[in-house]
C-alpha cells in the first residue's frame, strides 16, 4: 500500500523541512477592487449577498485551479492517486499547521467540513461509554447555540451510548463575554453535581445563529482548572474569520471549514487533535484499507472521491497572499465593515445590535423593526424567501423569543456578514427592503398560509 511504501508522504513530521507561508503580503501591488469583483463575477449580480456566512465563496481563480486537478485525475487516475494525491495533501496539512500554529504535523487531518470532524470526536466520545471508560450518566456541556448538526450529532453518539448533556443557556442579545463565562460556569456546577464526571465540554468559536464569539481561551482555562476530561471547539467559522491559534487557545480538539471565510470551494475543514494517548484511537467514521494508520492518513483517502478541494489549497494562501496584510487584513477590514454596515441598519430601523462590536467577527446580528410581527421559526423562514424572491436580498432571520412581561420588543434579527466581494450597496438594498415592507404595513401574518 501507498501508506507502507511511502510512510513520510502520509505525514511523519520528522522528514520533511517545514517553511513558513506567506500570510501577509509585501507587495505593493496589491489585489484591486476591479480584480476584486472580476473574481466573484460568477456570483448572481440581481442578489445582494449578504449571507457569506451559510456557504462561503470561492474566487474563480481557484475554482479555475480545482478544476485543472480534477481534469488530472479524470486524465489518468491510478498516476494522480499514486504520484500526487498524498503529496498534495501533506502540502495542504503543511500550511494549515503552521496557518494554525499546531506543535506536530499529525495533529492536523483533513476532513470534508465540521460536521464530520464533531462527528470523529464524538465517536470516539461513544466508544468510551461502550467500552466502560466512562460510566453512564457522565456529563457533557455544550452550548444552547450550539450549530444544529453538532447537537443532532452529540444525541446520535453520546446521548445513545448513555451520556448526559447540560446545555450552557447563553443571554441574546448579549452584552459582555462575563455573562457567558457566568452561564459557562452554572453549566459545569450543575454537571458536577451528585459526583459526575464531565467528560467532554463542546464550545463554538463563533456561533451560527445567533452570531456571537465566545471568549474560547477563558472557557479552556475554566474547563482545566474544573477537571472536565476534553475540550472540542466547533469553530465552523474560525479560520478566516477570528484568530486561530492552536497553542493559544489550547484545547484537546480543534475544527474550523476552509470554505466559509478561506476561500476554498466546498467543502474542507481541518480537525486538530492535540497529541496524546487519548488522541491515538480517533478514526475517521468511514473505514477503508488506511484504518489504523492514524487519523490523518485515514481522512486522507475514504475511498475514490474528488479530493481536489483539500489539494488546492496552496492556491487558496497565494489568493490571500494578494490582499494588503493578507488574511490578518481580510479579517481586520471584514469585521469593521460589518460593524459600520450593522450600525446602519439598526440606526435606520431604530433597533439594536445584537451584541457589542468588539463581541462579532465578520458576521452581526442587527434587530429588525418589531412591527414586522415576527413570532415564530416559520416566520423567520417565510420572511427570508420573501426578501430573496421579491427584493433580491439573501440574509438569514433569527427569531428570539420574547420573555415573560416584554413588550413590543424586537423578534427578528438579521445575520448579515461581510466579505471582500460586498459593496455598501448589498446592504443599502437590504436597508431600503425593509423600509419599503415597513411603509406598506407588512407583517409576517401576510406569508402564513
Amino acid at each position: 500500500m501507498a501508506s507502507q511504501s511511502h510512510p513520510h508522504l502520509n505525514g511523519d513530521s520528522n522528514t520533511h523541512i517545514l517553511k513558513k507561508p506567506k500570510l501577509s503580503s509585501l507587495s505593493s501591488s496589491f489585489i484591486t477592487e476591479a480584480e476584486i469583483q472580476s473574481e466573484f463575477s460568477h456570483h448572481d449580480s440581481t442578489i445582494a449577498r449578504i449571507n457569506n456566512g451559510s456557504f462561503g465563496c470561492c474566487p474563480s481563480s481557484i475554482s479555475n485551479s480545482q478544476q485543472h486537478l480534477q481534469l488530472q485525475f479524470l486524465s489518468q487516475p491510478d498516476h494522480f492517486y499514486f504520484s500526487h494525491l498524498k503529496p498534495g495533501i501533506l502540502r495542504s496539512r503543511t500550511l494549515l499547521q503552521i496557518l494554525i500554529n499546531a506543535q506536530h504535523l499529525d495533529e492536523v487531518s483533513i476532513v470534508d467540513n465540521a460536521t464530520t470532524a464533531a462527528a470523529i470526536v464524538l465517536q470516539n466520545i461513544a466508544w468510551s461509554f461502550a467500552e466502560g471508560k466512562f460510566n453512564q450518566g457522565d456529563v457533557a456541556i455544550m452550548l444552547h447555540y450550539a450549530y444544529g448538526a453538532v447537537k443532532k450529532s452529540i444525541e446520535a453518539y453520546l446521548t445513545r451510548a448513555g451520556g448526559h448533556v447540560i446545555e450552557v443557556h447563553l443571554p441574546f442579545p448579549v452584552k459582555s463575554n462575563e455573562e457567558i463565562v457566568f452561564e459557562f460556569r452554572k453549566a459545569l456546577e450543575k454537571g458536577k453535581e451528585n459526583g459526575r464526571k464531565v467528560r467532554l465540554a463542546v464550545i463554538d468559536h463563533i456561533t451560527s445563529m445567533p452570531t456571537v464569539v465566545i471568549p474560547v481561551k477563558e472557557l479552556v482555562r475554566i474547563c482545566r482548572e474544573e477537571g472536565v476530561d476534553q475540550v472540542f471547539v466547533d469553530a465552523t467559522h474560525g479560520i478566516g474569520c477570528t484568530d486561530v491559534d492552536m497553542q493559544d487557545i489550547a484545547a484537546d480538539f480543534y475544527t474550523s471549514n476552509l470554505h466559509k471565510w478561506f476561500f476554498c470551494p466546498p467543502s474542507i475543514a481541518f480537525l486538530y487533535c492535540r497529541k496524546s494517548s487519548q488522541c491515538l484511537d480517533l478514526h475517521h467514521p468511514v473505514v477503508t484499507h488506511e484504518y489504523g494508520n492514524g487519523l490523518a492518513v485515514e481522512s486522507a483517502w475514504i475511498g475514490a472521491r474528488d479530493y481536489s478541494a483539500q489539494l488546492v489549497v496552496p492556491k487558496v494562501f497565494e489568493f490571500v497572499d494578494r490582499f494588503e496584510g493578507g488574511i490578518e487584513g481580510i479579517k481586520k477590514r471584514n469585521h469593521e465593515n460589518v460593524v459600520k454596515m450593522g450600525q446602519m441598519l439598526a440606526k435606520a430601523w431604530g433597533t439594536n445590535l445584537g451584541c457589542p462590536p468588539e463581541m462579532c467577527a465578520s458576521m452581526i446580528m442587527v434587530g429588525l423593526p418589531a412591527c414586522l410581527g415576527i413570532s415564530s421559526d416559520l416566520d423567520t423562514l417565510k420572511l427570508r424567501t420573501h426578501l430573496r424572491e421579491k427584493f433580491g436580498v439573501e440574509v438569514p432571520i433569527y427569531y428570539r423569543a420574547p420573555k415573560d412581561g416584554e413588550v413590543d420588543v424586537v423578534t427578528g434579527y438579521a445575520r448579515i456578514s461581510y466579505q471582500v466581494y460586498n459593496k455598501v450597496d448589498d446592504y443599502h438594498k437590504f436597508r431600503d427592503a425593509i423600509n419599503e415592507l415597513v411603509r406598506d404595513g407588512f407583517t409576517c401574518t401576510l406569508l402564513r398560509g
